[in-house]
């Protein structure tokens, strides 16, 4: 269980980035039209993502029962951005809806591809399962970005694969609200995800209906990354990162450990925003390179750290 004082500074340190997110920027954050239109959808944004973000990525490394896997080690991230390439495509006049639920299909889609990947695979060892995960997602890049190019769809790809909360504004945002309940949704049958994240034999001798909740679960994630990138882009190393820190203190029972994941990802994602604004201010670093440099480096520590461990 999470020290009690964990409780209490994790949603003040939430409190403290979201004050700074409406604050931080161009212009007057006095204004009612620049807080309502703009400060406001863009601080709910990143919570939303950034939460949602956290949790497709703990649920990602119970179901594939490896730490240093998440959407973007997995092909996840990739697939549902082919998808979004593939839907404006060929109904370059569909809603957002439809675009999303494209995106989840190809999602749904490449996640099973990696995991049945990994079935097949004779050995699974730590580091090797994230590597399976980014070559795939590398096969499935480089599919996007040769027909973004034969089809002149460049800009449209690079927007889609770096996360970027500047065009955020109200009236553009309202679909991460489906993330926040998708992460409800876990939270409800966090405690069969727990099950199922001790393995298909364990499972099945503890009475769960294992291929069921494991479908439910990669649902969730797919479903999460598909409207994340649809509103604003592929976000990295969020879901790697936050599960493992917060289950350095907070253990692996999701019932327990999914809100302070939820809050831990908004928090570290309203922090790279905020840093991204002030760093070369008045112009912004997008978050999604701030994330990937700090998940990164937050990455390599816990590498390190797990690898000193087993020394």
């Amino acid at each position: 269980m999470a020290p009690p004082s964990l409780r209490i500074l994790l949603p003040a340190a939430l409190v403290v980035l979201a004050a700074a997110s409406l604050l931080v920027g161009v212009g007057d954050a006095g204004g009612p039209e620049i807080l309502l239109a703009s400060r406001v959808p863009r601080t709910l944004a990143l919570i939303l993502a950034g939460a949602g973000m956290a949790v497709a990525g703990v649920i990602m490394q119970l179901v594939a029962q490896n730490r240093f896997v998440e959407p973007s080690t997995a092909g996840t991230a990739e697939s549902a951005t082919l998808g979004m390439l593939l839907v404006t495509l060929l109904a370059p006049g569909a809603p957002v809806v439809v675009k999303m639920l494209a995106a989840t299909a190809s999602a749904l889609a490449g996640t099973v591809l990696f995991l049945r990947i990994l079935r097949a695979m004779p050995l699974r060892a730590r580091l090797t399962v994230p590597l399976v995960g980014i070559m795939l997602g590398g096969v499935v890049g480089a599919a996007s970005t040769f027909i973004a190019y034969r089809t002149d769809m460049l800009q449209f790809l690079g927007t889609w694969q770096a996360g970027d909360f500047s065009t955020v504004l109200r009236g553009r945002y309202e679909l991460l609200w489906l993330a926040a309940l998708l992460t409800l949704a876990a939270y409800a049958m966090a405690d069969r995800i727990t099950i199922a994240g001790l393995g298909r034999d364990a499972a099945i001798n503890l009475g769960l209906d294992h291929r069921r909740v494991a479908a439910a679960a990669i649902a969730i994630v797919a479903m999460i990354t598909a409207v994340t990138i649809a509103t604003v882009g592929a976000i990295p190393f969020l879901g790697l990162v936050v599960p493992n820190l917060v289950a350095m203190v907070a253990g692996d029972n999701l019932r327990r450990s999914l809100p302070l994941v939820a809050a831990s990802g908004a928090g570290l994602l309203l922090l790279c925003d905020v840093l991204g604004r002030v760093i070369r201010f008045p112009y912004e670093i997008p978050v999604g390179t701030m994330m990937g440099v700090v998940g990164s480096a937050l990455f390599l520590v816990l590498l390190l750290r797990r690898d000193s461990r087993h020394a």
